[in-house]
């Protein structure tokens, strides 16, 4: 008989390995790519990093990013993350990534994050800007992707001050494209402009954007610049509840996201429940939520 000290112990399970969150910065050249977001049969920068990750890794990888952009934009600080059980070694990654990727786009940072953090969510503001040259001939060739040909007569001091009657808590409605079920509520934290020679700059910081709200941004004020609409006339917009047919859209291949603003790690679970919540303008009186 089989005693009890003779019996084959149950093997004990292994454990399952550990998923590790992997934060990436990436830059990018926007014109060639029919912007950030998959889509089939499409080059798009999301589609080319993800194949690239998934041969590296050998397993599928998924990108959360914190800005969808648009066709043509560009971006030098753009942010994503995502998941993987495989073995994470940053360095060698990043020069894998230079190896496996087009010309075109570049991740320049690799890094483990922790568990609550979320590109998307987790961000506090975004970062943009805005090129244009005022120079007679145009843009430079070397520039000529990511610098747009304005008129060389633009009045920056009134830009400047159209520019500031936009800064706060609004409904950018008049600036976004609709999407259904998303809000046009945004903190616009800064837009502001800086002429240097030909150089034509405009800074743009918010909480979030919605659909091509930087680009009308700048159309709009270039509109004043031009001497075509007034001050008066872009603070009027925040009053529209619609897109407005009045403002024209900024050619895309003057943007591009320079960098992405996160709480200290203690902060982040915090921030993420404070994003997801729909943002609404607050009544008179009342302070702003900043989200």
């Amino acid at each position: 008989m089989e005693s009890a000290t003779d019996a084959v112990s149950a093997p004990t399970p292994a454990a399952a390995p550990e998923s590790v969150r992997v934060r990436l910065d990436i830059s990018y050249d926007g014109t060639d790519f029919t912007g950030w977001a998959r889509q089939p049969g499409l080059r798009t920068v999301q589609g080319v990093l993800e194949e690239a990750l998934s041969k590296v890794y050998r397993e599928p990888i998924q990108l959360t990013v914190a800005g969808r952009t648009d066709a043509g934009v560009h971006a030098e600080g753009q942010v994503a993350h995502f998941d993987t059980t495989a073995e994470f070694d940053s360095g060698k990654l990043v020069h894998r990534m230079a190896r496996f990727l087009p010309k075109d786009v570049r991740i320049k940072d690799a890094r483990v994050a922790p568990p609550e953090f979320d590109a998307r969510f987790s961000a506090i503001r975004r970062h943009y800007v805005y090129r244009l040259t005022t120079a007679r001939y145009g843009a430079e060739p070397l520039q000529a992707r990511g610098v747009v040909a304005c008129r060389c007569d633009v009045d920056v001091d009134a830009m400047r001050e159209a520019s500031r009657k936009l800064l706060g808590l609004h409904n950018f409605a008049a600036f976004c494209r609709r999407r259904d079920g998303a809000t046009t509520v945004r903190e616009l934290q800064r837009f502001d402009w800086d002429r240097n020679g030909d150089a034509l700059i405009a800074y743009v910081s918010a909480d979030a954007f919605c659909w091509s709200m930087v680009r009308s941004l700048v159309g709009a004020v270039l509109a004043v610049g031009e001497g075509r609409r007034t001050p008066e006339w872009v603070a009027g917009l925040l009053n529209e509840t619609e897109r407005s047919s009045s403002v024209t859209v900024a050619p895309a291949h003057g943007l591009s996201l320079i960098a992405v603003d996160y709480p200290a790690d203690a902060d982040l679970a915090a921030r993420n429940s404070q994003t997801r919540e729909m943002r609404t303008v607050p009544a008179a009186g009342e302070g702003c939520c900043g989200g």
